[in-house]
């Protein structure tokens, strides 16, 4: 096991967001997270990286609880968060928005060799790497998120809504991508709300409500459960 979420409690602008929350994420897996908005799943990743502290619980990495620790030691380890709505550099150019994802990394051809492994996933960033970011359209710049946040070295890569307000051809290159990343050794922890597209290349998922998980089971078993199709899927 990668990483465990222990009866993890956390409050949030005086909202008990999350209650209690236990959660495995085994490696070399797709773990998505699905509930509706407010339901405390952006405060869940939050809370694993160190932006917002937990009241209680144990967050466990690798063994070691890791809870109350800092951001940058979080990303050294190989904890790496792609936050919702991309927050690229949009006066920086695509590349040096890329060196910065490397900023935890020391070895030059370490940092080369991620930078062209981005490339070969995202042939249009090395098309635009000398434009600034501002400039690129919504999708290009949900890739350039996923890519700097690659650029960490990550072990377990979490992307918090990577499909979020992109047009359906676009989500679909974006989740062919997270699962190619994961082929490649990847351990991923996955929040999106569109989720019959989570839901299909995940190995487990869960259910988080209000601050609850409220159900768990395979990604493929949840897309036929009646109650999450009526729920999340648009349909019954």
């Amino acid at each position: 096991m990668m990483l465990q979420l222990e009866g993890l409690s956390v409050f949030y602008g005086g909202i008990h967001a999350l209650r209690g929350v236990d959660i495995h994420v085994a490696d070399g897996k797709i773990i998505t997270l699905i509930g509706a908005n407010g339901a405390g799943k952006s405060t869940l990743l939050n809370s694993v990286v160190g932006l917002v502290k937990s009241a209680s619980g144990r967050i466990i990495w690798n063994g070691e609880d890791i809870a109350g620790k800092d951001t940058k030691t979080m990303v050294a380890q190989g904890l790496v968060l792609v936050p919702e709505g991309r927050h690229v550099f949009p006066n920086l150019t695509v590349d040096e928005n890329l060196r910065l994802g490397a900023y935890t990394q020391t070895h030059k051809d370490r940092i080369k060799q991620d930078r062209e492994k981005c490339f070969a996933l995202f042939p249009r960033l090395k098309e635009r790497m000398r434009q600034p970011a501002g400039t690129l359209s919504g999708g290009e710049q949900q890739m350039l998120a996923v890519a700097r946040g690659l650029m960490a070295s990550p072990k377990l890569l979490m992307l918090d809504e990577p499909s979020l307000g992109l047009a359906p051809l676009v989500a679909k290159m974006i989740f062919d991508i997270i699962q190619e990343i994961n082929h490649h050794g990847t351990t991923v922890l996955l929040i999106e709300q569109n989720a019959h597209a989570a839901l299909e290349i995940a190995d487990y998922a869960y259910v988080l409500e209000t601050g609850v998980i409220t159900m768990q089971n395979t990604g493929a078993a949840l897309l036929k459960d009646d109650g999450i199709r009526k729920a999340y899927l648009g349909e019954g």
